[in-house]
């Protein structure tokens, strides 16, 4: 995303420099509790892709007990989830089985999962408008998170090159398809944006907005019984983004 930034789209990217902002979810909880976990796959030779085949699968549960109002097994789910969606880019990287098909996999597999949440969200609550607009934004500011950060990576030469492309059917379908649903919206707000005006700041607000975050506000609102404020919530992330690129672009022009 544009899904899923801190760790489909920077699984590539090498341990400690993968993101130019913190994800303070991600970095406090969801990435200490993956490196034993990382440990064990690595021990027991699993593959990266089928640790992000498992995190999409629980993702998919996660979204069939929302719908049925399950709420709690929900929120639980869901945050399995994100832990492991926090390990296949370790264990990629753990591995050196980096690869662009486990990253294009990872990212469409967000994407299907998102697509699933809200779906069960709209369903519990009778809101489908409501959702299918909070899922719209949603992806957009992961958008937005994720091209800030690579701009910002580009312009202070800290981006790290994409594994090699292979030979390969499925990478190629996966590519077409990441290219597709993603390709447009990733250019348009590159181009929207120069390179130099985006500061620390607004890398590191965006990256509080990914999708660990995002779930885990989630499974909050799962436990209270008030699945309908989480759209609220995602829906208030647009003036939030909004106003760091303002205040960016004017910063910018600043002499």
């Amino acid at each position: 995303m544009t899904v899923s930034t801190e760790s489909s789209r920077d699984d590539v990217l090498d341990g400690e420099q993968r993101r130019a902002g913190r994800e303070l979810v991600l970095e406090l909880v969801f990435r200490p509790l993956s490196r034993p976990l990382v440990a064990v796959l690595a021990r027991a030779r699993v593959a990266p892709t089928t640790a992000v085949l498992a995190n999409a699968a629980t993702g998919l549960v996660a979204a069939a007990a929302l719908a049925r109002g399950q709420l709690v097994a929900a929120a639980l789910l869901l945050q399995v989830k994100t832990l492991l969606d926090n390990t296949d880019g370790q264990l990629a990287r753990v591995t050196d089985r980096v690869t662009l098909t486990g990253r294009y996999l990872d990212t469409e597999a967000d994407l299907v999962v998102n697509a699933a949440i809200f779906a069960g969200v709209a369903h519990v609550t009778g809101e489908p408008v409501l959702a299918a607009a909070a899922f719209v934004t949603l992806t957009v500011v992961l958008a937005v998170d994720f091209v800030m950060t690579e701009l910002y990576r580009e312009a202070h030469g800290t981006r790290v090159p994409l594994p090699p492309a292979k030979d390969d059917r499925i990478e190629r379908v996966l590519h077409r398809m990441y290219a597709l649903v993603f390709g447009p919206l990733d250019r348009g707000i590159g181009r929207a944006f120069r390179r130099d005006a985006v500061d620390r700041l607004t890398v590191n607000v965006l990256a509080n907005l990914g999708l660990s975050t995002q779930l885990a506000v989630l499974g909050v609102c799962l436990v209270a019984g008030t699945p309908e404020a989480y759209l609220w919530i995602v829906l208030a992330c647009v003036p939030l983004a909004a106003g760091l690129l303002v205040r960016m672009e004017l910063r910018a022009r600043v002499p």
